[in-house]
C-alpha cells in the first residue's frame, strides 16, 4: 500500500497510536473523569483552531488569531458592566472586522497571508495594550457569574464548554461541507486560477473566510477571558504555535484544497495527547515549545501538496 493512500488516515491513526502510548506509560490517562477534563481544557485552542481552518484550506494562514483573542479578553473585560451578555456581540464583531480586514489586504493590496494577518495581530495587540492600560484586568465577579456562569456548568456530567464546541464545530462543518461558499473555499484552495476562470469570486471567498477565523478566535478569548475571570494583551500567549500544530497535523495543509474542521477536532486531540505526555514525563514548558515545533515541521512535510509548489520552493 502506498503512503499517498494511507496518508489521509494518518491523523487518526496518529492519535490512535499516540493514545495506546500514553495509556500504557501511565494507565490513569484512561481514567473517564480526567479524559473529559482534558478535553474541556482545550476547547479554547480547538475553537481558535478551528477558525483557522477555514484561512488554511484556502491556502492562506492567519497569523493574527493570537493577538485577536488577547483583545477579546480585553474588549470582554472592560465593556461587561456595561453591555452584560451582549458584549459576546461585541466581541464577535470586532473579530469579524479584523478578520475582514486581513483579508482585504490579503486580496485588495496583493500582500501576502502571513504577513497580513501578522500585522493584523500587531494591530490588535497595540489596542489590546491601549484598552487595558497595559495591565491585567479581572472581571467583577458578580457580573461574570450572571452573564457566562451558564458556560461553565454541566449537563448529565457534560461541560457546557464541550457542548459549545460540539455546537460550532457542528457549523463549521456545514459551512464547509453543505453550502455553496463551502463548496467555494474546496474550489480556492484546489486551485486559485481554475477558481477565476470559473468565474467565482475569490476575492470575496478569501475575505469570508479570513473573517470567519476572526470570529472563532473572538470566541475563543472570549471563553478564555470568562474562564479566567479577566483580561491581558498576553493571556492567550502560546495559543497561535498549538492551533496552527493541530490544523496542521489534523490533515489540512497549508498548500489548502483537502482536510477541513472534522480533521481540525482530530488535531486538536493529537495536541491535548502530546500536553498530557508531556506533562506526565515532567517536560518544562521551554521544552514543550520545541517539541510543538518539530511536530509542526513534521505535519507540513507530510501533509504538504508538493505538486503546489513546483516552480515556486526549491
Amino acid at each position: 500500500m502506498s503512503f499517498e493512500r494511507i496518508k489521509p488516515h494518518l491523523p487518526w491513526i496518529t492519535l490512535l497510536v499516540l493514545v495506546l502510548l500514553v495509556g500504557i506509560a501511565n494507565p490513569s490517562f484512561f481514567d473517564p473523569a480526567g479524559l473529559l477534563s482534558l478535553v474541556t481544557d482545550v476547547v479554547p485552542l480547538f475553537i481558535m483552531a478551528l477558525g483557522m481552518t477555514f484561512a488554511i484550506y484556502i491556502g492562506g494562514i492567519d497569523l493574527s488569531v493570537q493577538q485577536l483573542a488577547n483583545l477579546v479578553t480585553v474588549i470582554a473585560t472592560v465593556y461587561l458592566a456595561k453591555f452584560g451578555v451582549g458584549v459576546a456581540l461585541v466581541a464577535v464583531a470586532a473579530g469579524f472586522i479584523v478578520g475582514a480586514i486581513s483579508g482585504f489586504v490579503t486580496t485588495r493590496l496583493y500582500v501576502p497571508s502571513f504577513v497580513s494577518t501578522l500585522a493584523m495581530g500587531f494591530v490588535a495587540l497595540s489596542a489590546a495594550k491601549y484598552f487595558s492600560g497595559q495591565r491585567a484586568l479581572y472581571m467583577d465577579a458578580e457580573l461574570r457569574n450572571s452573564s457566562f456562569g451558564w458556560m461553565f456548568g454541566n449537563t448529565a456530567g457534560v461541560p457546557h464548554e464541550l457542548v459549545i464546541a460540539i455546537v460550532l464545530l457542528a457549523l463549521a462543518w456545514f459551512l464547509q461541507t453543505r453550502t455553496t461558499f463551502g463548496r467555494s473555499l474546496k474550489a480556492v484552495g484546489s486551485g486559485e486560477p481554475a477558481a477565476i476562470a470559473s468565474g467565482l469570486n475569490v476575492d470575496r471567498v478569501k475575505i469570508l473566510a479570513f473573517a470567519i477565523s476572526g470570529v472563532f478566535a473572538a470566541v475563543a478569548g472570549l471563553i478564555f477571558s470568562v474562564k479566567l475571570s479577566g483580561g491581558d494583551a498576553n493571556l492567550a500567549n502560546g495559543f497561535l504555535l498549538l492551533a496552527i500544530v493541530a490544523v496542521l497535523v489534523g490533515g489540512t495543509p497549508l498548500t489548502g484544497g483537502v482536510g477541513g474542521v472534522l480533521n481540525t477536532a482530530i488535531g486538536t486531540l493529537i495536541v491535548m495527547v502530546i500536553r498530557a505526555a508531556m506533562v506526565y514525563l515532567e517536560i518544562d514548558a521551554t521544552q514543550q515549545q520545541m517539541v510543538f515545533g518539530i511536530v509542526l515541521i513534521a505535519a507540513i512535510a507530510l501533509t504538504i501538496d508538493r505538486s503546489k509548489l513546483r516552480g515556486v520552493v526549491k
